[in-house]
């Protein structure tokens, strides 16, 4: 048996930002640690290229001047304002209603922010090779993968999830039939593998929901599949580091596990005989007995280095390791019942998740309210809404937090700020 767990340490155990910012670094100075100038001056260039070849195709516009960073900076200044305000329509900045704000709305004029909208580009043309649906965001979210892997170690415990990205609860409860009805349904999901003692978001993986490419759904109408190809392609960067992985019922599955424990990726993972791959798992571990037995009792069973749990509190939970020893005891903690024994196993995924339910809870109300059609653009928005959330993480863990301790919305709020120029955005303290 391996006795894995707290007592494997990663092949480097530092964790948190790789770079020392000053005391003086300004909300910005962190948003650019992962959308640096040269990220923005290329959108500048692309969103011109697209409307002097647009203006080409379909007549010319006399209202069209050449974009600037500046004001490419400010209007993604207003697109992320609306994370702050969780006003859908960016609009409304200028409407003199409820979420208009006269100071932001003066560094802009409302038909030029349309006229930026309008044309707005990251990859302005299709290159011959390009099959992929999301070309248009592609490169974007390379520039962005490779910004958060140089910007921060993560620490060995990691899970792999789904973010809650989906619409606002109180838009839904708010609205009228008609607006849901025109709102399209979302065609892509987002994975993500998350450092599960800050939050922060190590890798993302887009998958289109639609399209006939090798890895589009009309090739993978099975889920476990898809959800197998969804965890590799999160820890193709993982492999080597002793990482432990925790993954839900989708993802979870011995073929998998065995693959990423060549690899020295370690997981632990809750298992559902309806949402599992179950293949290779022993039947009678699988089934729940005519009587259920008493809470915090388990039954193990193992083949090598991988062991299976079926831990009962008021019904049966089962786990699949790696990781961790079945040997080790761990306990969950309840307000009413006490102390109910466990499995270590047991212990440290419910641990790992209630961080990331809580981090879900905290921080998926900063995600970008403006919800545009087209599926790159979408793309493109939550993942600058993911940027901030960890730039964000990064500043908490820096010792510009300490002067002054901005919360998460004052510190999207001073985003802002800067970005449209109202803000020094390097004050001196």
């Amino acid at each position: 048996i391996i006795a894995l767990g707290r007592d494997m340490q990663p092949s480097n155990s530092f964790t948190g930002p790789t770079r020392k910012m000053p005391p003086s670094a300004s909300a910005v100075d962190f948003f650019q640690l992962f959308v640096p100038d040269n990220v923005l001056k290329n959108m500048v260039v692309q969103t011109n290229m697209y409307a002097k070849k647009f203006q080409e195709r379909f007549g010319s516009d006399g209202a069209w001047v050449e974009v600037t960073l500046t004001e490419m900076k400010a209007f993604l200044g207003y697109m992320i304002s609306t994370s702050i305000s969780h006003c859908e329509s960016v609009l409304s900045i200028w409407s003199g209603g409820f979420y208009s704000n006269r100071s932001l709305a003066l560094v802009m004029s409302q038909a030029r922010f349309e006229k930026i909208l309008k044309y707005f580009h990251v990859v302005a043309f299709r290159s011959s090779q390009t099959t992929h649906g999301l070309y248009k965001v592609q490169p974007f979210l390379d520039s962005l993968q490779n910004s958060f892997d140089s910007a921060f170690r993560p620490s060995q415990t990691q899970v792999l999830h789904e973010p809650l990205i989906d619409e606002d609860p109180v838009f839904i409860a708010t609205c009228t039939e008609r607006e849901l009805r025109k709102r399209k349904k979302r065609k892509f999901s987002l994975w993500v593998r998350q450092c599960s003692s800050t939050g922060f978001i190590i890798q993302i993986y887009v998958h289109l929901k639609e399209g006939g490419g090798p890895d589009g759904l009309d090739t993978l109408k099975n889920k476990p599949q898809l959800h197998s190809m969804v965890a590799r392609s999160l820890c193709r960067n993982a492999a080597g580091k002793n990482y432990i992985i925790f993954t839900g019922p989708s993802i979870t599955s011995l073929t998998l596990f065995e693959e990423f424990e060549k690899q020295g990726i370690y997981c632990c993972g809750l298992l559902s005989v309806r949402k599992s791959d179950c293949t290779g798992l022993p039947l009678s571990m699988l089934t729940n007995p005519a009587t259920p037995p008493a809470r915090g009792q388990y039954q193990i069973k193992m083949k090598g280095n991988m062991s299976l749990i079926c831990w009962y509190n008021k019904g049966h939970f089962r786990f699949l390791t790696n990781a961790y020893s079945p040997v080790q005891q761990g306990v969950i903690i309840k307000r009413k019942s006490g102390e109910i024994p466990c499995p270590l196993a047991v212990e440290a995924f419910a641990a790992h998740l209630s961080y990331i339910c809580r981090y879900d809870d905290k921080y998926s109300k900063y995600f970008i309210s403006h919800k545009p059609n087209k599926t790159w653009q979408q793309v493109f928005w939550f993942a600058i809404s993911i940027a901030i959330n960890n730039a964000y993480i990064l500043y908490k863990m820096s010792d510009a937090y300490h002067v002054k301790r901005y919360s998460r919305a004052q510190f999207g709020e001073r985003l802002v700020r800067e970005l449209l120029g109202l803000e020094d955005a390097s004050p001196t303290h």
